[in-house]
């Protein structure tokens, strides 16, 4: 996502007199046009010192944590936020646009666990003063490119939900298009979120149709029980907290977290999973 944004910020945010400043732990990995473009702070933006840094002199920031999963969901998001938040209060930071989620408005939004500590996240960086604007997003498009040595050898990929559960989903591209606008125009005022919610909603089957038809093999959904997926996680070394906060967040999207949002022509965004599928998937999948 951040690399979206950047691009779009390098393209469109000099002729309106704006000068880009970026974060990153290791410079040598941004493209060398980039490093002559903008200015580069190193270290990490979970770092008191380092945001203190970035933030001295902006007039806006655009904030996503990157989820820690050696640590409590709690702790992964509004405690790597709270260095920032004192920092956007200390610069007079006028403007920030945050990546969060879905779900805010439903019964379901405080049991919903990383999703949770996202909308505390928000709420955190709204409590400084700062005009913010939290992009409330659904699941991703680009989740399933960890399952595509499952596609290409099994035919197969996995998630926790209803396989004829239909919920937004959306590409990250379009996330990014929606902040630069946000980060370039900041016309706004005050605190609020911005659904972002792709196209259509689309089930599980719906998403194996359509990589059927796009891949050119068959596709299946299986369902995964939320046992098996915390037993796998855990598993893995993760933190149990923190997979705890994945299994709320699955088990709260198939009890309806995304859904309390209508698409608009305002809410909707243009890439459809079918274009992602041909440009982004198949590739992965077929290499």
């Amino acid at each position: 996502m951040g690399r979206h944004l950047l691009s779009l910020l390098l393209e469109s945010a000099p002729a309106r007199g704006e000068e880009l400043r970026v974060i990153v732990r290791d410079p040598a990995r941004l493209p060398e046009p980039v490093r002559e473009r903008a200015e580069v702070v190193t270290g990490s933006h979970g770092d008191a010192e380092v945001v203190h840094r970035a933030f001295e002199g902006a007039d806006a920031v655009f904030w996503l944590v990157p989820p820690d999963s050696s640590l409590a969901p709690e702790d992964a998001y509004r405690g790597f936020t709270r260095p920032a938040a004192k920092a956007l209060a200390a610069h007079g930071v006028g403007h920030v646009v945050g990546i969060s989620a879905l779900g805010r408005s439903t019964p379901v939004a405080g049991r919903a666990g990383l999703v949770t500590a996202s909308l505390d996240m928000d709420d955190l960086i709204a409590d400084t003063g700062v005009a913010y604007r939290a992009l409330a997003n659904p699941s991703f498009f680009e989740n399933l490119l960890e399952e595509a040595d499952a596609i290409r050898e099994k035919g197969v990929f996995t998630d926790a939900v209803a396989a004829d559960r239909r919920a937004p989903l959306v590409a990250v591209a379009d996330i990014a298009a929606v902040a630069a606008g946000l980060l370039l125009d900041r016309s706004w005022t005050g605190n609020g979120s911005v659904p972002v919610l792709g196209p259509r909603d689309l089930s599980p089957n719906d998403l194996a149709r359509i990589m059927t038809e796009q891949l050119g093999r068959p596709v299946r959904y299986e369902r995964q029980p939320l046992d098996d997926l915390h037993a796998t996680l855990v598993g893995y070394g993760l933190d149990e907290a923190f997979v705890q906060g994945i299994v709320d967040m699955k088990r709260a999207k198939d009890d309806g977290l995304d859904a309390g949002v209508a698409r608009t022509p305002d809410t909707a965004s243009p890439t459809t999973f079918e274009q992602w599928c041909a440009e982004t998937l198949k590739p992965a999948v077929l290499s």
